[in-house]
C-alpha cells in the first residue's frame, strides 16, 4: 500500500499562480476559472488587453483570487520573457503554465495560402515553445512547476480540410512529450490536454453547419459539443499534487471522439 503525504490536499491550488495564454476568452478562461476555483492566482495573457482585464476582475470577484491580466503576442520572444517576469514580479512564483493560444484556419491545402499555414504553426507551435522557453528559468529555480499545453484530438487522429490545425497540434503532442523527458529531472511535469469539440468562438463557424453536426459532433460517442466547465477538471488534475505523475501524457476530453 502507498504512503500518503501528510497534509496534502490533492486537488487543493491555494497560494499556486498560474500564467494562462489565450486566457480571456474561450477555452483559456473557462481553465482559469477551474484554477482559481482551487484556490490559485491567475494571470490572463492575451492580445487584447481589455478583454483580459474584465475577465481577471470577473474572476477576482468570484474565486476571491488575485486575477491580473497582461498584453502579450506569444509569438514575440520579448513579450513573452515580459509576461514572465511580470507574473513573478506579481505573484512571487510561476507554477503552473497553461498553453491556451490558438488559432484555426480551415480549407483544403490548394485553396489555403502558405502564409495562413505559416500563421497557424507561428502562434499554435512557436508561441507554445517560446512560453515554455520564458517560465523556464523561474520553474528550475523553484524546483517545481506544472506546464499544460493545449494539444487537440486533431494532433491524434487526421480530419480532412484541417492540415494547419491538425499539423500545429501534432507538433505539440511531440513537443509535450519531449519537454516531458527533458524537464522531469527538475520536478516539472510537462503534459496536454486534448480537446474535442467544444463550442468555442473557434468553433462558431461551423457550430449549425452540416459538416459541424456530422463529422464534429457527430464523431462524438456522446453527440454533442462539449461545455466550457468540462474543461476544467483536466485542468486542475495536471496543475494540482493529483497529477505529479504525469509525463508527457495527453489527457483527451473528447466526448469519446477518439475512443472510436
Amino acid at each position: 500500500m502507498s504512503e500518503k503525504l501528510p497534509g496534502i490536499k490533492l486537488f487543493d491550488l491555494s497560494g499556486k499562480a498560474a500564467i494562462i495564454t489565450g486566457g480571456s476568452k474561450g477555452l483559456g478562461l473557462a481553465m482559469a476559472e477551474g484554477l482559481a476555483s482551487a484556490g490559485s492566482n491567475v494571470m490572463l495573457v492575451s492580445r487584447t488587453l481589455k478583454e483580459a482585464e474584465e475577465s481577471a476582475k470577473r474572476i477576482s470577484e468570484l474565486y476571491g483570487v488575485k486575477a491580473i491580466a497582461f498584453e502579450a503576442d506569444v509569438v514575440d520572444k520579448d513579450q513573452t520573457e515580459a509576461m514572465a517576469k511580470a507574473a513573478f514580479d506579481a505573484f512571487g512564483s510561476i507554477d503552473i503554465l497553461i498553453n491556451s493560444a490558438g488559432i484555426n484556419i480551415r480549407g483544403a491545402i490548394d485553396e489555403l495560402q502558405l502564409e495562413e499555414f505559416s500563421k497557424v504553426m507561428d502562434i499554435n507551435v512557436t508561441g507554445t515553445w517560446l512560453c515554455c522557453k520564458a517560465v523556464t528559468p523561474y520553474m528550475k529555480e523553484a524546483g517545481k512547476g506544472s506546464i499544460i499545453n493545449l494539444a487537440s484530438t486533431l494532433g491524434l487522429v487526421g480530419l480532412s480540410n484541417r492540415t494547419p490545425y491538425a499539423s500545429s497540434k501534432g507538433a505539440v503532442v511531440q513537443m509535450t512529450r519531449a519537454l516531458g523527458l527533458e524537464f522531469a529531472p527538475f520536478n516539472i511535469t510537462v503534459n496536454a490536454i486534448c480537446p474535442g469539440p467544444f463550442l468555442t468562438e473557434m468553433n462558431l463557424p461551423i457550430a449549425d453547419t452540416e459538416e459541424g453536426k456530422k463529422f464534429i459532433v457527430g464523431a462524438t460517442a456522446l453527440g454533442r459539443w462539449g461545455r466550457m466547465e468540462e474543461i476544467q477538471g483536466a485542468a486542475i488534475y495536471l496543475a494540482s499534487a493529483a497529477g505529479t505523475y504525469m509525463v508527457g501524457s495527453m489527457l483527451t476530453v473528447d466526448g469519446g471522439w477518439t475512443a472510436r
